[in-house]
C-alpha cells in the first residue's frame, strides 16, 4: 500500500473509542431489517475504504462522493439509528452517552498539505424516522477558528474520538474530542461544546472554557473551542479521564525555543486539564498536583497487546517515554496491513 494513503498512527485511536453506548438494536430492528442494513453496510465498506487507501486524489474523492450518498440512502430506512455499522472502520462513529444522537465524522485528504472533515448528526426519533444535519467543513477558509459559535454548515472540521455529557442548570451540553490531520508539519486536536437549540438544531462552541484559576493570569485568551496543535511527528494525550473526572493533555513547548512555529512543539512530560465546574471547563494548569496513584497514566485509552487485552506493560513504557521526552516516533507502532481495519491500530495515546 503507498505510503502515501496511510493514515497516521495517531488518528486510529478515535475509531477504537467510537463503539461505546451503543443503543440496543434489538428493541426496533428485526431481522430482515438487520439483513437489509448489513447489504447496505457492505457497500459503504467498500467506499469507505477507498477514501482512505485509495492511491489518487481522484478515486479519493469518486468514493467520498459515493460513500455519502449510500450513507444517507441507508439511513432514511425506518429506525436506522440502532444499527451500528460496525463494519465500516474507516469512519469514526459516536453514540452520544444518552443515545440522544450520533455523529459520523471522517477523514478526506486531497494531498500532502491539505485534509477536509466530512460528518454527519443523527437524531434519535421516537418514530424512527431520519433526522440528519451534515457538517459542512470551513476550517480551511477562516483565519481564526476559535472565536464564534458555529452550525453545522460553518463547522470546524474534526475526526471526534470522544464526547464526554455534563449538565447545567437543567441543560445538556456535549462536549467532542477530535482530531484534524491540519497539515503536512503538524496536527491539531480539538476540544469544543456541543448543544442543541431550541429548535433541537447544533450549536459548536460557546464561552464555555475559563482559565480563571491559572497560576499564570491571561496565558490563555477567551475562546469558544480549544486545541492543541504539534509536530507531526510528536505523540500525544488528549482525552477524558473518567476517574480524575477531567480532561488532560500533554503540556508542549517548542523543541527549539521558537514559540510561534507550532509545528515544533513537542511534549515537556507534564499535564494540563480542564475540570467541569458552574458549567464550564475550567482549565488546571498543573495536573500532577492532584496527585495520581503510582503508576497512573493520565489516560484512559490504554495500549491493547495481541489478544485485544490492556498491556499495562506498555502503558509504564510510554509513560516513562513522555517523561523523558522522546517526542519521536514510536517505532514500536503496529503497521497498517491491507485488507485489516483501524482496529488494529492501537497506538501510544488517542
Amino acid at each position: 500500500m503507498p505510503s502515501t494513503c496511510l493514515l497516521p498512527i495517531s488518528l486510529i485511536a478515535l475509531i477504537v473509542l467510537s463503539f461505546g453506548s451503543q443503543p440496543l438494536m434489538a428493541q426496533h430492528l428485526d431481522m430482515e431489517q438487520t439483513r437489509e442494513f448489513e447489504k447496505r453496510q457492505d457497500s459503504l465498506a467498500g467506499s469507505s475504504y477507498k477514501i482512505v487507501f485509495a492511491e489518487e486524489p481522484e478515486d479519493r474523492f469518486r468514493s467520498d462522493s459515493l460513500f455519502i450518498r449510500t450513507l444517507v440512502r441507508a439511513l432514511k430506512r425506518p429506525y436506522s439509528f440502532y444499527f451500528p455499522f460496525d463494519s465500516i472502520q474507516t469512519i469514526s462513529k459516536l453514540y452520544a452517552p444518552d443515545s440522544s444522537f450520533r455523529i459520523f465524522t471522517w477523514q478526506l485528504k486531497r494531498d500532502e498539505f491539505t485534509y477536509f472533515q466530512r460528518g454527519a448528526i443523527q437524531i434519535n426519533t421516537p418514530d424512527g424516522s431520519l433526522k440528519l444535519f451534515g457538517l459542512h467543513d470551513v476550517s480551511s477558509f477562516i483565519n481564526n477558528p476559535l472565536d464564534s459559535v458555529r452550525t453545522p454548515n460553518n463547522w470546524i472540521g474534526a475526526i471526534y474520538y470522544r464526547i464526554i455529557l455534563k449538565t447545567w442548570q437543567g441543560k445538556k451540553y456535549y462536549t467532542l474530542l477530535g482530531y484534524d490531520d491540519n497539515s503536512a508539519s503538524s496536527t491539531k486536536k480539538w476540544m469544543e461544546v456541543l448543544r442543541f437549540n431550541e429548535r433541537g438544531e447544533p450549536l459548536f462552541g460557546g464561552p464555555f472554557f475559563s482559565f480563571r484559576e491559572d497560576s499564570v493570569k491571561d496565558k490563555n485568551p477567551p475562546s469558544d473551542r480549544f486545541n492543541i496543535e504539534y509536530k507531526k511527528e510528536a505523540t500525544t494525550t488528549f482525552n477524558y479521564n473518567p476517574e480524575m473526572d477531567m480532561i488532560v493533555y500533554d503540556q508542549l513547548m517548542p523543541e527549539n525555543n521558537e514559540p510561534d512555529k507550532k509545528d515544533t512543539y513537542i511534549p515537556n512530560g507534564e499535564y494540563e486539564g480542564f475540570r467541569w465546574k458552574g458549567g464550564q471547563w475550567v482549565h488546571v494548569d498543573k495536573v500532577f498536583t492532584l496527585q495520581l496513584k503510582d503508576g497512573q497514566f493520565p489516560q484512559e485509552q490504554k495500549i491493547l497487546n495481541d489478544a485485544g487485552k490492556p498491556d499495562e506493560q506498555k502503558l509504564l513504557e510510554q509513560s516513562e517515554k513522555n517523561k523523558q521526552r522522546g517526542a519521536k516516533p514510536d517505532s514500536t507502532a503496529p503497521v497498517k496491513k491491507a485488507g485489516t481495519g483501524l482496529m488494529d491500530y492501537i497506538p501510544p495515546s488517542p
